[in-house]
């Protein structure tokens, strides 16, 4: 988007399906606040069946999309370009909408950010609960923070296969499994299961056992299954995760570069924490 169009009013929004809880509106209005952008974001449930029809309906008014589950994959196809990030993974959490919508997979960076905050800079085994869209984006951020192994569990490991795939092009060996199967220590636990998944107590006591440093990608319900019990090593919710990566998209939808900080970039990030 031109950056003589920034102070025009546009409307924003994200989707989901569910989307309810979504702390997004708080976070970018707060952002746009400060920005002294006239812009207006919202939520709307929208599900996967019904993705291409909404974002058909939308006018010129829109600039952009943040969409979470289960919609990252349907906004990796309709998408003309794409970011590095969003490529590898097949996942898009970001639209700039116009007549050729460019994707961006900010969830990636914002995981890197959110443990680096929390002083985890460096590791070289993970595992990865979950194999969806956000997994792909954990090992992504993974190796960024160059791990050379993940055991990635799942309820259906055979959703892994293109966990798999991805590990072997980033030179990672990927293992896979049930959740509660056996296994060798790890230096950091990367949770992407649906927020409010239960997790019987045993298995959950089990991945912590030999978990290492926990982050989670679910934020409500508070602690999840997982934090309850992982004792007293470093635990991270995805609420920093959501911050840094809704950082990085307003980024997009100011001025089109997920790496190039946004004025007063320091004021808008302390705003849209005090919003969390």
């Amino acid at each position: 988007m031109p950056d003589a169009d920034v102070m025009t009013v546009s409307h924003l929004a994200v989707w989901g399906d569910p989307i309810a809880h979504s702390k997004s509106p708080a976070l970018h209005s707060a952002a746009y606040a400060v920005l002294g952008l006239d812009w207006e974001y919202g939520r709307r449930q929208v599900s996967a069946p019904d993705f291409s029809s909404a974002i058909d309906a939308l006018d010129a008014s829109w600039r952009g999309l943040s969409l979470t589950m289960p919609l990252k994959e349907e906004a990796f196809r309709a998408a003309a370009t794409r970011d590095r990030h969003a490529e590898i993974s097949g996942a898009v959490n970001t639209l700039l909408l116009g007549a050729e919508p460019a994707g961006f997979n900010t969830d990636v960076g914002g995981i890197v950010d959110a443990l680096a905050e929390n002083g985890v800079t460096a590791v070289e085994t993970v595992r990865i609960l979950g194999a969806g869209a956000t997994a792909a984006s954990a090992l992504l951020a993974a190796h960024e923070l160059g791990a050379t192994r993940a055991d990635v569990r799942a309820r259906r490991p055979e959703r892994a296969a293109g966990l798999v795939t991805l590990g072997e092009s980033l030179g990672v060996r990927i293992t896979t499994g049930l959740l509660d199967a056996p296994a060798e220590r790890v230096d950091l636990t990367l949770a992407t299961l649906p927020s409010g998944t239960d997790l019987d107590a045993s298995v959950a006591a089990r991945l912590a056992d030999d978990g290492g440093a926990l982050f989670d990608a679910a934020y409500a319900p508070w602690p999840s299954a997982l934090a309850a019990v992982w004792g007293e090593r470093p635990v991270i919710s995805g609420l920093g995760m959501l911050l840094h990566q809704a950082v990085r998209q307003i980024r997009i939808f100011h001025h089109g570069d997920p790496r190039e900080p946004l004025p007063d970039e320091g004021r808008v990030l302390a705003a849209m924490r005090a919003a969390l």
